[in-house]
């Protein structure tokens, strides 16, 4: 029999992250342990004062790190170092399990072997608008697939589509491949399920493995994000240098508005235009942002820590020992 652990990044949990672990402590498949990554120990306390939390979810272990040390990689590496299972599931806080079958029915693929990694259907939740409602079904459909490196030419960049709101990972291929690359912006599911199919492995998408995901996003908030996912790409040109993601979002927003225009929402279909063009500049200035200066980077990101820590390391890249870290050479046996 294999076992799975369950790895999940938190930040200021919410009661919404007490229903996730409620849910996972009813599944068909039980975890053997769910691993929570919290960053700042004061805002998981906040959640957590007065309950007795680690009696009522004793197969929880949480691991508390600073903000500065947070990473999309390198701390979803440190979760999985921490697993000693066959398996693992990764997922965010607020990615709350439709049912009961969630694990097993994600695991499966990966288990019998079909694929290196699968990722669930994301279900929109019930104060989610019209237009992120559409988007959510045009993203996660009913159908499931299975999809590698042969497909390419066919779905083009949704070859690569991963997401970590809630994907089963086989812990030997993820050791063997490198685990998530450590420093990560963004996207670091889709840059490990395409280094996974590069490597003659599959993906699985498990339309019956379901959660509830959703967001209703700003204009301003969806450029950040977007931002931060065309730097994503702009740094990983190994996978993305020619691959293009702008006709696979132009065919959504046509969609989309077909789809508001016949069902009654035609008021939405100006701020749809909106957010597709924040959407878009946010993209666009992401996979430029070398051509930018720094104090536009951090006004354009969704993580101005990220950069800090980015221009930190490569200050410190810089430093030559073996000239004693600043000593003058012509004072030196003075």
């Amino acid at each position: 029999m294999y076992t799975v652990d369950v790895i999940i990044p938190t930040y200021k949990p919410d009661k919404r992250f007490l229903s996730v672990l409620d849910m996972l402590a009813n599944q068909t498949l039980k975890p053997s342990h769910i691993i929570i990554m919290n960053t700042e120990e004061k805002y998981f306390d906040q959640l957590i004062f007065g309950s007795d939390f680690l009696k009522k979810y004793s197969n929880c272990k949480v691991y508390h790190h600073s903000k500065w040390e947070f990473d999309h990689g390198a701390t979803r590496n440190k979760g999985v170092a921490h697993s000693g299972a066959d398996y693992f599931v990764m997922m965010t806080q607020d990615a709350v399990p439709a049912d009961e079958n969630l694990l097993e029915n994600l695991l499966k693929p990966v288990v019998e072997g079909r694929a290196a990694v699968s990722y669930a259907r994301q279900l929109p939740r019930e104060d989610c608008n019209p237009i992120e409602r559409f988007t959510r079904s045009f993203n996660y459909p009913e159908e499931s697939c299975l999809k590698g490196e042969r497909d390419v030419q066919r779905l083009g960049i949704k070859t690569y589509f991963c997401s970590d709101v809630c994907a089963a990972y086989s812990r030997k291929t993820f050791d063997q491949l490198g685990g998530f690359v450590n420093q990560a912006i963004f996207n670091e599911d889709m840059v490990y399920a395409a280094k996974a199919a590069k490597a003659g492995n599959k993906i699985a998408y498990c339309a019956d493995a379901r959660v509830y995901h959703s967001h209703n996003y700003s204009p301003k908030a969806q450029f950040h994000r977007n931002f931060d996912l065309g730097v994503s790409q702009a740094d990983h040109p190994e996978i993305f240098g020619n691959l293009s993601s702008e006709g696979e979002g132009v065919r959504m927003v046509k969609k989309t508005m077909a789809y508001l225009w016949n069902h009654g929402y035609k008021r939405l279909i100006p701020r749809l235009i909106v957010l597709s063009g924040a959407k878009w500049l946010g993209f666009r200035y992401g996979r430029n942002y070398h051509r930018l200066s720094d104090k536009r980077v951090l006004r354009y990101t969704s993580d101005p820590m990220y950069w800090k820590k980015r221009e930190l390391k490569r200050d410190v890249a810089k430093i030559d020992a073996t000239k004693g870290y600043g000593k003058n050479p012509e004072k030196e046996g003075v």
